[in-house]
């Protein structure tokens, strides 16, 4: 069974105080402070990472450029806000000003991804003698990447407030925070992102609304024949060591008794992969003196 892991933005005093320390001794040239620090966070800011740009290549870029980022900015951080907060501003700030990704060019709304869903085929999964044993992971990773494909819809800001507010549960306040807005500026976008997102789900997806003839184990094959998944090589499903905490389960499969966090239940089931060693990656580059300006320590 997967391990169950607390979502990144619980609050806990005694670990913001640690990342100041940390920060504090990373900046005075301790490399194993630094190290501490970038293996706390790794892990969260790759899976943050992954929800807003869906492809887990894309994903790793965002969260290396994040990370240089921030080791290069640590003499800045001034412990005015947790160290997480002033972290995922900069992850947030850096993808909402980058150029969009290969996938956000292709799923660009609702309606087109819609249309693309609909043009594929409802049909029985066929597998070699090899990769039956595996069926189950194959379906699942069908279902997250298509699920994935849905927040590509939300705009820019959308899948931001719904990523960070939703899946990941940071309260308003320090969502907000992050976002550099007002907490009611961050509860109205949230509030639309839903909407839409929610709408989408009603009219499309199978996996709440019954009366809605799509099932993830009867579109897998026609992912497949896409190029949307590779038994062979799964991108969502074949590497994760955990989950978030435990949600309740749907109360009910009728349409009417649905909630807004039935659908977002949905989207937290989704695997916590283990990303990239980013902390042995920085600790490579520092450990090199001709570098060790560069990233803005002594």
């Amino acid at each position: 069974m997967s391990e169950v892991l607390t979502p990144p933005f619980t609050d806990n005093e005694a670990e913001q105080l640690n990342d100041i320390t940390l920060c504090a001794q990373a900046v005075d040239g301790n490399i194993e402070a630094l190290t501490q620090l970038v293996k706390k966070h790794q892990q969260w800011i790759y899976n943050v990472a992954l929800r807003l740009v869906l492809s887990p290549n894309d994903a790793e870029d965002l969260a290396q450029e994040a990370w240089v980022r921030i080791v290069t900015r640590l003499a800045q951080f001034q412990g005015k806000s947790a160290f997480r907060t002033w972290a995922y501003r900069i992850v947030v700030n850096l993808f909402l000003d980058s150029k969009k990704r290969t996938l956000e060019q292709r799923i660009t709304s609702f309606s087109d991804y819609g249309k693309d869903l609909d043009s594929l085929s409802l049909e029985p999964l066929s597998l070699p003698a090899e990769l039956t044993p595996y069926r189950d992971l194959i379906v699942e990773d069908a279902k997250i990447g298509c699920m994935l494909g849905m927040l590509l819809c939300l705009n820019r800001e959308q899948r931001v407030v719904y990523v960070l507010g939703e899946i990941f549960e940071a309260p308003s306040s320090l969502a907000a925070e992050i976002l550099d807005v007002t907490p009611a500026a961050f509860r109205k976008r949230l509030e639309r992102a839903r909407r839409d997102l929610i709408s989408f789900m009603n009219e499309k997806c199978g996996l709440l609304n019954k009366a809605n003839p799509c099932r993830c184990q009867k579109k897998t094959q026609a992912f497949i024949k896409a190029g949307w998944v590779d038994p062979q090589n799964l991108k969502f499903t074949a590497d994760h060591v955990a989950r978030l905490k435990q949600v309740a389960p749907v109360r009910s499969q009728t349409l009417c008794q649905l909630t807004d966090h039935d659908y977002a239940d949905l989207f937290r089931e989704h695997p916590i992969l283990d990303g990239p060693d980013f902390a042995s990656r920085l600790k490579d580059l520092i450990c090199d003196p001709l570098l060790r300006n560069t990233f803005g320590l002594n």
